[in-house]
């Protein structure tokens, strides 16, 4: 049971609108401190102050740490204000969960509110932080001490390699055994769980979250492959809509045009085993995908596909080929052992590849990616470039005829206006000599009315 210490110990503090009293605590009593949500009975090293009425109790030493404002904050750039709403159960803007018991940071003229503890905590990259909160895993996460913490062979939440040391990482303070995030993997990933909006899924925002554990099985729906569990995943917040992205697909942005489809494609290294629009045989390697559309088109069909590109793996000219070869076929080597160049790795026989047939260079598509995206941007580009010129020449050529055609009909209608004075009138034009135009066609107008009355 929770009871009041001496009454002389009373505390009015600006986190909750009465008097906080020092209690004592039987150690049957589970009560969660308001800012570190810990709990005070299982503390030594601090004093508790409360409100059995409200039940609401905070650490001393927490009550002594909470500021009333915090400035250039890393998650929001205005500064946040500390504010008691007991009543409000709006979402913060880090965790993505209720703020309750109604303590937050805010910043009113954003509407933008944080949990105490996502506010107070340290993030990832500060360099001598041995605890900090993440809205990705609802318990705080430590800095792993020694390899035995790490048991067997854990993977990292947001890159799914393996954590080793001396790689900084941290795992769960408490019993999620799985749960382990590379200090530099996290540096990457945003400080804040909500409204993130992507061009694949433009009418929702997505969050970053763990998929939940069901018989249905998760896939991406930009690259159809399966979502392993165990990982981080950005997910659509809105329940009815299961919206799901890889995080390395979410990095990917529509970017190259398709000559008669209204939206830019996106280039997939690799995929789950789709059709070509255009060929209509089945591919999972370097695609080019509309995601809104689901229209699929291999890399080597586009229109400015790269048939031939120059590589710093090689000194000459790399072409797209099919493979394999017949040196291959009637090598000494082991069955459907076909090798890259480039990685020296073993590769898919089946799969394009750039080829040198002069010093029979072998290199995956993969090895060149990079080489071959940034010059297939530059050439459609390119091809845009010339597209709009020709269509400015013709604008400025029908402009031009237009002008033409306007100048003769003029040089008529003065002709006929003003007689023999026609060339005198059309060289005062090309002079810009107004004043002397309209005297010219005023003279004319008089002597056309003299006619006239005779």
């Amino acid at each position: 049971m929770v009871e009041y210490s001496d009454e002389a110990y009373t505390i009015q503090h600006f986190t909750h609108l009465h008097p906080l009293k020092l209690v004592d605590f039987n150690h049957k009593d589970e009560v969660i401190c308001s800012i570190c949500e810990e709990l005070c009975s299982s503390s030594s090293s601090s004093s508790t102050y409360g409100c059995m009425g409200c039940n609401f109790f905070l650490h001393k030493s927490c009550m002594k740490s909470i500021p009333r404002q915090l400035i250039n904050h890393h998650i929001h750039p205005c500064t946040l204000i500390f504010i008691t709403d007991p009543y409000g159960r709006e979402e913060c803007d880090c965790c993505g969960k209720h703020i309750v018991p109604g303590m937050k940071f805010s910043c009113g003229a954003c509407e933008f509110g944080l949990h105490v503890k996502c506010a107070l905590f340290p993030t990832i990259d500060s360099e001598d932080a041995r605890e900090i909160q993440h809205f990705c895993h609802p318990h705080t996460l430590a800095l792993v001490q020694n390899d035995e913490e790490y048991g067997s062979e854990p993977r990292c939440v947001a890159c799914a390699q393996i954590c080793l040391a001396p790689a900084p990482t941290f795992s769960c303070s408490r019993s999620c055994d799985l749960f382990f995030l590379h200090k530099s993997c996290n540096v990457k990933l945003p400080y804040s769980s909500v409204n993130f909006k992507h061009p694949f899924h433009s009418k929702h925002p997505l969050t970053i979250k763990y998929l939940p554990y069901n018989d249905h099985i998760r896939t991406c729906d930009a690259c159809f492959r399966g979502i392993d569990l165990t990982l981080l995943a950005y997910s659509c917040r809105k329940s009815e809509c299961k919206f799901n992205l890889h995080l390395d697909c979410y990095k990917l942005l529509p970017s190259i045009k398709f000559i008669g489809h209204q939206h830019l494609l996106t280039l997939f290294e690799k995929t789950a085993d789709v059709t070509c629009h255009l060929c209509c045989v089945n591919c999972h390697n370097f695609i080019l995908r509309c995601v809104l559309c689901d229209i699929n088109i291999h890399f080597q069909c586009h229109p400015s596909a790269l048939e031939t590109i120059k590589h710093k793996s090689h000194l000459h000219p790399l072409t797209l080929t099919k493979s394999p070869f017949e040196f291959e076929l009637n090598s000494d080597e082991e069955e459907e052992e076909f090798y890259c160049d480039v990685c020296e790795q073993k590769r898919n026989q089946k799969e394009l590849i750039y080829y040198c047939a002069e010093c029979k260079f072998i290199a995956e598509v993969k090895c060149v990616f990079s080489t071959v995206e940034n010059l297939l941007l530059k050439r459609i580009r390119l091809h845009e470039g010339l597209q709009v010129l020709e269509t400015k020449t013709k604008q400025l050529e029908e402009e031009s005829n237009g002008v033409k055609k306007e100048m003769r009909r003029t040089e008529g209608m003065l002709g006929n206006l003003v007689g023999g004075s026609s060339i005198r009138l059309i060289k005062l034009v090309e002079n810009n000599s107004q004043l002397e135009i309209c005297s010219i066609i005023q003279e004319s107008r008089f002597k056309d009315q003299t006619i006239r009355k005779n």
